[in-house]
């Protein structure tokens, strides 16, 4: 998990624990193993592989690392929402690659169209500008397929002059202030950056003690021990499925340095957003 500053913090303490140790504990687990043990926990280890899939184009030219100079993550529903309605379209994007997971709560789908609510997480490109990369994550990843994810996907962009754009929510009731929930204007925006990001903020920076989890955390505290400038957007909200003003929430960064040159037209993007809305409450009412 990611802190105010950014570091690294262990979910789990292993505290009290010397080197010797853990290695007898290693070595007694397999010990007790059978073969059969063994090869279920091989199987769902490999069913449980990160698999990042670029296009065939692409992947050609995949020898050496992607320049990227903006890399724009959204994840969850309401963030991959927004960047739907008022950055990919706004602008020529092109398809460039997917995830593929498993994991108890997510299976990705296959298909590049998709609403909202679906499981997915797809890049694209800027046609106009190939550095610029953008990733819609609308699945869960897992704890122990984190860091998967982050070293192939990182692992394939070049980190010089790269900066990161992440845009999540979570609930309000993640929320640590000493004044009542009830009192917040929810939804509302803070933000969360590394020591490397220079740019001005679109709101408020995150207290203490209050902390981000999953894969925006894991994101933020990539970039930090890499240096790499990075800002995370966290929308707070009362409303945990898809919500046009938890989306709406968003707005202000649409002024940052990173977004300002690929949005267009506002106006358009607020009906596209609408639009999109209507067409998930029509299919989750038919399915």
């Amino acid at each position: 998990m990611a802190t105010f500053f950014g570091e690294v913090v262990a979910t789990r303490s292993r505290a009290g624990l010397d080197e010797e140790e853990e290695e007898e504990e290693e070595a007694a687990a397999q010990r007790q193993e059978t073969p059969e043990d063994r090869q279920i926990r091989l199987a769902l280890q490999e069913k449980r592989e990160v698999h990042l899939v670029w296009n065939p184009g692409l992947k050609a030219s995949l020898e050496e690392q992607l320049p990227c100079s903006k890399f724009i993550l959204a994840v969850g529903q309401n963030a991959v929402a927004f960047l739907s309605s008022f950055v990919l379209s706004s602008d020529s994007w092109e398809v460039v690659g997917s995830v593929k997971l498993w994991n108890e709560w997510t299976r990705t789908s296959n298909t590049t169209k998709f609403l909202p609510a679906d499981s997915f997480c797809l890049f694209y490109r800027l046609i106009s500008d190939p550095t610029v990369l953008l990733c819609q994550c609308n699945c869960y990843v897992a704890e122990d397929q984190q860091f998967q994810w982050l070293e192939k996907v990182f692992g394939c962009l070049q980190n010089t002059n790269l900066k990161v754009l992440v845009l999540s929510s979570c609930s309000v009731t993640d929320y640590k202030t000493p004044e009542s929930i009830i009192t917040l204007p929810s939804p509302f925006l803070k933000a969360l950056k590394t020591t490397e990001f220079k740019d001005q903020l679109c709101c408020s920076l995150l207290e203490q003690p209050n902390i981000v989890r999953d894969l925006p955390a894991a994101v933020l505290s990539y970039c930090q021990v890499w240096q790499i400038p990075a800002v995370l957007y966290q929308c707070y909200t009362d409303v945990l499925n898809l919500d046009v003003v938890a989306v709406d929430a968003f707005k202000p960064v649409l002024s940052s340095r990173i977004l300002k040159s690929l949005v267009k037209d506002v106006t358009r993007s607020t009906e596209l957003l609408t639009k999109l809305m209507t067409t998930n409450e029509i299919h989750n009412i038919y399915t």
